[in-house]
């Protein structure tokens, strides 16, 4: 599996031999209001520029949209991405706006969907800590198990915080790999994703799992940068399943080999200059495969 940070939540994953753009964020630096929050209130989004040409992005097998707040598809990627490309979504409502913008191929994840031999699970997200009014007016959100054969299970939360559904989710699947929304963004009194008592939460519930920090510090109401979220597991003692890629950064993790990081193999983005590539090798056998059998 390769695993690209390409802007907040905005990730390129090559898992089992199909690329899935994730939460798709595509607009230049400043483009989109500010998200509402006390936070730098009137600081415009996103903080930063993609770190590669928005065309790199759009060469991909399918797309994965968890919800449908601007910093997790936006109008540029409404506009950008080919309208037959393969759209998956949480709910049935999402799915007719997707249609409204003119995709023709939007699916539903239901608890089981398979793609190009990748099982896709739905798994709800509670999006922060609001009072449950105010969590139906915000609306729902999801989270994404992913599984292949000869990879290691992923677990892409979405935007949530850690609550009964997601720990039951990682006991049941025991992922290997959790790349977690862990930015701690705020809105006027509330965090919508992971803060880094989740992340520990996180962290003892699946201690072999590595832990990818993505949705960090490109939005205005972000509260919780990388170097804290390292120095917090250094304290903590996971800081060895922790990895908080920037912008740009891919990460490739293999279940029975090492990569060569020299070789740069199957990376087919320009990277920005100084962005680095980490390896990770074997571990964590105990998460369990519920996807096709290998043929």
């Amino acid at each position: 599996m390769k695993l690209t940070q390409i802007r907040n939540a905005t990730v390129l994953l090559e898992y089992g031999g199909v690329r899935f753009l994730i939460d798709p964020m595509l607009s230049p630096k400043g483009a989109l209001p500010p998200c509402h929050s006390r936070v730098r209130p009137e600081a415009r989004n996103p903080l930063c520029d993609l770190p590669c040409p928005v065309e790199t992005l759009l060469d991909v097998d399918a797309v994965i949209v968890t919800h449908l707040h601007p910093g997790h598809f936006d109008q540029a990627a409404a506009q950008l991405l080919s309208k037959n490309k393969p759209v998956f979504v949480q709910n049935a409502r999402d799915r007719e706006a997707l249609r409204y913008y003119g995709f023709q191929q939007v699916t539903g994840l239901e608890a089981s969907t398979i793609f190009s031999g990748v099982t896709l699970t739905k798994i709800p997200g509670r999006y922060g800590n609001w009072e449950e009014e105010m969590l139906d007016r915000m609306g729902s959100v999801c989270g994404v198990m992913f599984q292949a054969p000869v990879e290691p299970c992923l677990y892409a939360t979405g935007d949530t915080v850690w609550y009964p559904g997601v720990e039951h989710a990682v006991r049941e699947f025991l992922p290997q790999v959790v790349l977690a929304n862990a930015g701690r963004n705020m809105g006027w009194q509330h965090q919508s994703n992971m803060g880094k008592d989740d992340v520990f939460a996180l962290y003892q519930a699946v201690p072999s799992a590595l832990i990818v920090a993505t949705h960090m510090e490109d939005l205005n109401h972000w509260t919780l940068s990388r170097h804290e979220l390292r120095d917090f597991a250094r304290r903590k003692g996971f800081l060895s399943q922790l990895r908080t890629p920037t912008n740009g950064e891919s990460i490739f993790i293999s279940s029975s080999r090492m990569l060569d990081p020299m070789k740069n193999e199957g990376n087919i983005l320009p990277l920005a200059k100084g962005s680095r590539v980490a390896v990770i090798g074997e571990f964590a056998r105990n998460a369990r495969y519920q996807g096709p059998v290998p043929q």
